[in-house]
């Protein structure tokens, strides 16, 4: 069961929330069952035109940007520390290649605001809708060494959603 809880009275550490913790990424249709899931490490949460939004990031290769591309809403969800083996798996294996959410034992299920499915096992759930996207141009690097992050030259996409609602798993 889960709690919709107001953005305004969340407390949280957004860099734990992305860098420790990571979390998954879900785009597409969860009613169609055409949908992809990753985990992801790197974003940000803030207030951008004066709304709440979540930022991240995908890479072109990746199978989750074709539903990143093609849907206007996604998710990003957050799960205990015992499940850091799905998630290693979510980040690892590519759906276009297996049912890596099964093999995860994760259990996508249907959202509350959003099309793009949650996951029954989160803790925490964002919904979001896409407001931006634009893709990382390597001249805007102020920081030799971020390029270093792209040997393939596979710039990320960088989407930026209004979150729609914030849920909490209650305890």
């Amino acid at each position: 069961m889960y709690q919709t809880i107001k953005i305004d009275t969340l407390e949280l550490s957004p860099y734990a929330l992305f860098g420790d913790q990571w979390l998954v990424l879900a785009a597409g249709d969860f009613r169609k069952n055409h949908f992809n899931a990753m985990t992801i490490a790197w974003g940000s949460l803030g207030c951008m035109w004066n709304k709440p939004f979540i930022q991240v990031v995908v890479r072109p290769g990746r199978y989750t940007h074709e539903f990143m591309e093609s849907y206007d809403t996604f998710t990003v969800s957050a799960f205990p520390a015992n499940l850091k083996p799905a998630l290693n798996v979510m980040g690892t294996k590519s759906g276009r290649n297996c049912d890596k959410i099964k093999e995860s034992g994760l259990t996508p299920m249907a959202s509350q605001m959003v099309f793009a499915p949650s996951f029954k096992e989160a803790d925490l759930i964002f919904e979001c809708k896409k407001l931006y996207r634009d893709v990382l141009k390597p001249e805007g690097f102020f920081e030799s060494g971020i390029d270093k992050n792209y040997p393939a030259k596979d710039y990320h996409t960088v989407y930026f959603g209004e979150i729609v609602t914030v849920l909490k798993k209650q305890e």
